[in-house]
């Protein structure tokens, strides 16, 4: 289809004041910048870009991450999520999986009303651009409930808007807390433990044989890449040419949002960890002491639940703090964590009239 689509003549509802995808556009990547080489089994978690998270398991084929700047002509979009196969797997184990979900925490969801007759439709836009047509699945977990629903999709060579309405649930509604309520999710690989029973495309108990039936394989070749942007929740049944349009926020908005699940004290857009004095937090005393030292700090985002902290000093060491010249003796102490800030001090016994750590503070749905 064209790049440019027609809202005027949509009728839309009421949109939330922010939208319920945080870093659609791709625009944060917080962790690293860089490409990120080598994935494949057990690589699961957040790689690169903020909120986008990677899940594999099993088989041989590997892949790169990258944060690309290449998006839709004329679209506003800068940056995509790009993922190159590097290793091909053509002989593909039953349990071989590999995806992209969006984790969405319960109380977000609680104006579709799932779980009532009135339960509301929600449909997910992104562009997309590969390598080739292929047949990919996507679709929704209702994470309290074990229930899912799915649709396939075909790619294209060039940049092209997918808009896929699904029907709410009426059996169950996620719940209404900090906790996964709803997952979207990305298929581009799977073997027969996903693919051999028929595509759950109506609400259903969570089947792992219906998540990717009909569905091509992402490491089928080398020549083999995905490129998303762009990625949208709406409430409401809409078409391409009815979805209201990509609600743009400030990078510091966006920013702000990513850093309720993920924080670092390392400059943006430094990976982490990096071999750094600059941006630690640091306790200056006025004589060099043999002390044990804490100090408490607050998070710049309150986080979603009580994060996982690692502190670093200035050589990347975790579990360490700087302390003068002894950058990697001093072993560090992390209590005192809430969801607002914590403590972080060592008891090392070296002399220092300055100490200071880096850290990170994770939680991620």
């Amino acid at each position: 289809m064209a790049i440019t689509r027609a809202f005027k003549n949509a009728v839309h509802q009421e949109r939330r004041k922010t939208p319920i995808v945080v870093n659609g556009d791709m625009n944060v990547a917080q962790r690293t910048t860089a490409d990120v080489t080598g994935l494949g089994d057990g690589d699961e978690g957040y790689v690169n870009i903020d909120r986008m998270r990677h899940t594999v398991t099993a088989g041989a084929g590997r892949y790169t991450c990258k944060q690309t700047n290449d998006a839709p002509t004329d679209s506003g979009f800068n940056f995509c999520l790009e993922l190159d196969c590097t290793t091909a797997d053509t002989s593909i184990a039953a349990d071989e999986f590999m995806g992209i979900d969006y984790r969405v925490e319960g109380h977000d969801v609680q104006h579709l009303k799932w779980g009532t007759s009135d339960a509301e439709y929600l449909t997910v836009g992104f562009w997309m651009k590969a390598d080739a047509a292929v047949a990919y699945s996507v679709g929704f977990i209702n994470s309290d409930n074990n229930r899912h629903i799915r649709s396939l999709f075909t790619t294209s060579t060039d940049w092209t808007y997918h808009c896929i309405p699904f029907i709410g649930d009426t059996d169950s509604g996620p719940n209404n807390d900090f906790g996964e309520g709803l997952r979207l999710r990305f298929i581009f690989h799977g073997g027969s433990n996903t693919t051999s029973g028929t595509l759950g495309t109506s609400w259903e108990s969570t089947t792992g044989a219906n998540q990717h039936v009909g569905g091509g394989s992402f490491f089928a070749s080398t020549d083999r890449s995905i490129k998303i942007t762009g990625l949208q929740l709406e409430r409401g049944h809409f078409t391409a040419e009815t979805m209201p349009e990509f609600q743009f926020e400030s990078f510091q908005e966006n920013l702000a949002r990513c850093q309720r699940y993920f924080e670092k004290s390392f400059d943006y857009p430094s990976a982490v960890p990096t071999n750094s004095l600059n941006g630690m937090h640091w306790i200056a005393v006025p004589t060099a002491g043999t002390g044990n030292f804490h100090v408490g700090f607050p998070f710049k985002t309150e986080k979603r639940t009580t994060p996982t902290i690692v502190s670093y000093n200035n050589n990347s060491q975790s579990a360490k703090v700087y302390k003068g010249s002894s950058a990697g003796a001093a072993a560090a102490t992390i209590d005192m964590i809430g969801t607002n800030g914590c403590r972080i001090g060592s008891n090392d016994s070296t002399s220092s009239a300055e100490t200071g750590f880096h850290f990170t503070a994770e939680s991620e749905l």
